[in-house]
């Protein structure tokens, strides 16, 4: 019994003496891999809260993109930590960089495609060329905007068909944004005949305009004669309205041009065409 108890003891006094050369071996590398542990999760949250808060200020940056840098970041500043940590017990994190830049590298051609629409995203949400609501037309196709994220757009046409387009296609060509400007210019082409009186059709497309309080009068509506065409003299009418009452008084407008030549006895011709026959005479026969 007291034989058991001493080999207790040993083996007791032993594995007290290897935790004793352990925690004096790594105990301080041990007590700065903890502290610098605390310290980079700390400073990783103030960091990326200080993050939000100054792009927050800035009405120009998307609330998406301002999480995005945000979350960006802190888990920039988490890597460094874990860096430093591992750089703590001697771990030689060169060949582990590598290792991981060599991995980062083939996942970053992978998935080229998708990096190159979060990439495009960022610029849009930063750059901000449309909006949620906006009426734009890109990569061949119009609609109204529904959701921008980091890799794709959503929009619905006209008939109500939801398009999503990714980001790329969008960043890379031309945009149209019809909504982009509080006014916008309705342009309108109206045919009287050769017979009617050219100042006369003038005065009623203006007095016409006076009627509909949606055309502005900064800038003056503008009519001028555009064309001699082969049945018609063809007017070029422009006038400026409000964006949102852009297509409904271009269809009110046509509609009250036509009523206005009616009422006005002012003819819009129809193309026509005059055939010349050349009538031969017949020979004698003998």
């Amino acid at each position: 019994m007291d034989k058991a108890t001493a080999d207790v003891q040993s083996h007791l006094e032993t594995i007290i003496r290897e935790i004793v050369n352990i925690l004096t071996t790594y105990g301080m590398d041990v007590i700065g891999a903890v502290a610098i542990l605390i310290i980079g999760l700390w400073f990783s949250s103030r960091a990326a809260k200080m993050m939000e808060r100054v792009l927050t200020k800035s009405n120009h940056i998307d609330a998406t993109l301002v999480k995005f840098f945000a979350s960006f970041v802190k888990y920039l500043v988490i890597a460094i930590t874990v860096v430093a940590v591992l750089n703590q017990f001697g771990v030689q994190t060169a060949s582990l960089l590598t290792v991981l830049g060599a991995a980062g590298l083939a996942i970053g051609l992978a998935l080229q495609g998708t990096l190159s629409n979060v990439a495009a995203g960022v610029m849009l949400l930063l750059f901000r060329p449309f909006k949620a609501g906006d009426f734009v037309e890109v990569a061949g196709h119009a609609g109204t905007v529904k959701e921008l994220n980091l890799f794709f757009t959503e929009m619905a046409s006209g008939d109500n068909v939801r398009i999503t387009l990714p980001n790329s296609q969008i960043w890379g060509g031309a945009l149209l944004n019809y909504s982009a400007n509080p006014t916008r210019r309705v342009d309108l082409v109206a045919g009287i005949s050769y017979d009617d009186d050219i100042d006369k059709a003038m005065q009623v497309l203006h007095d016409t305009f006076a009627l509909d309080d949606r055309i502005k009068n900064d800038p003056e509506p503008v009519v001028a004669v555009s064309e001699l065409a082969d049945s018609s003299v063809n007017f070029v009418i422009r006038v400026w309205v409000a964006n949102g009452d852009y297509w409904p008084v271009k269809v009110d407008l046509t509609k009250a041009i036509k009523q206005a030549f009616d009422k006005n006895e002012i003819s819009i011709p129809y193309p026509t065409q005059t055939l010349y026959v050349e009538k031969s005479e017949s020979s004698t026969v003998t």
